[in-house]
């Protein structure tokens, strides 16, 4: 089947979906997020659909819409889906930036973005008026691929330079997401759990501890590994991870037992060298969580935790890497990375890039 791209509504949003007969990928407009990445043969989308409804960012009102919550996250929280792209902070706004309108992640993950077709690619271009920002993301998924291939770009437009946030917020969920099943692998080494609460109580980690890689320590006295998706009712986590400095590329694959699929992203690891690992798994009472949400969020980026602006460059990074990126002044800065799905009867534990379209798993 020759590709196509079709301007959609999906689950009550404007998007736009590229379909090569193997994949189904759906763009929202609004916020730019990868809404789906469907395997046709099975019907499985492994990134996560939130259990609440859906609108678009820019109709989020804290008067009409308490449902979102009434804070800095409620605008984000209202359309969020899948794939959605933290810039220019991965982490919350300071107080002032809140209060000046700001939500958590940034004003990539709101704004609307231009769409449309050049070829076999799906180009999405969005303006970050108050970051001085200019995005231009190319989507291409070839025919007979299994492989989306990602071009991303972020302008300065600014006579300054920049320091950012700039993280992809991959997120899972059911029915791919399973407890005690879904298993992970990734090129992972020095870790750390984050530093303050992050679940009000409900974590199983200790706070703050450092770890090598997949064996986090966990309040009871044992360890965790982080290669299988936690089997507890209630939890809730944040890791960080140093992707391995000896290798060109670094990736994670997950892979689910019951949809016999493997899913997964692979990158340059000069580009993003943090993992971060989210475990959200029905422990938020406040809307919209409402205690009913089961994701865990593999978020490859520039920086280590999620923090706000202020505490990001205070920081400086972790364990001799960076926490953050310089976009120059007028300056253009170019990344590559491609999102994978293919079946497969166990997890992978090697993936191989050419940096171009092909994945091939071991």
């Amino acid at each position: 089947m020759l590709n196509s791209m079709t301007a959609i509504a999906y689950r009550g949003r404007r998007a736009f979906r590229l379909d090569n007969g193997i994949l189904r990928v759906t763009v929202l407009v609004e916020g730019g997020h990868i809404a789906e990445i469907l395997d046709h043969a099975s019907g499985v989308n492994p990134l996560w659909t939130p259990p609440w409804p859906s609108i678009e960012p820019s109709q989020y009102d804290p008067a009409l819409h308490p449902e979102y919550g009434r804070n800095a996250e409620s605008r984000l929280l209202a359309g969020i889906m899948g794939h959605n792209l933290c810039l220019d902070i991965f982490g919350p706004p300071t107080p002032e930036e809140a209060a000046a309108g700001l939500s958590v992640h940034g004003e990539a993950s709101v704004v609307p973005y231009r769409i449309e077709v050049e070829g076999e690619q799906l180009l999405a271009r969005a303006e970050l008026p108050e970051a001085r920002l200019r995005v231009v993301r190319r989507l291409r998924l070839a025919p007979g691929s299994r492989a989306l291939e990602f071009t991303e770009a972020v302008e300065n437009v600014s006579a300054t330079d920049r320091p950012v946030g700039w993280t992809q917020h991959v997120t899972l969920g059911p029915p791919f997401l399973t407890r005690g099943q879904t298993l992970f692998r990734a090129t992972a080494t020095r870790s750390k759990v984050f530093e303050s609460d992050f679940s009000q109580g409900r974590g199983r980690l200790v706070t703050g501890a450092e770890f090598d890689w997949p064996w986090a320590p966990c309040k009871d006295g044992g360890v965790a590994d982080l290669r299988v998706f936690t089997d507890a009712p209630v939890s809730g986590e944040f890791t960080t991870h140093l992707m391995d400095p000896g290798r060109e590329h670094a990736r994670f694959v997950a892979w689910s037992p019951a949809s016999q699929l493997a899913f997964g992203y692979v990158w340059r690891r000069a580009d993003f060298p943090w993992l971060g690992i989210w475990e959200e798994n029905c422990s938020r009472a406040a809307p919209p969580w409402n205690g009913r949400t089961l994701t865990r969020g593999m978020e490859f980026g520039v920086s280590p935790m999620p923090e706000n602006r202020r505490a990001m460059i205070a920081r400086g990074g972790m364990f001799g890497e960076s926490g953050y990126r310089w976009i120059p002044a007028r300056s253009r800065i170019e990344v590559r990375y491609a999102a994978f799905l293919a079946p497969t009867g166990c997890v992978p534990e090697q993936v191989s890039w050419d940096g171009a379209g092909a994945v091939e798993l071991r």
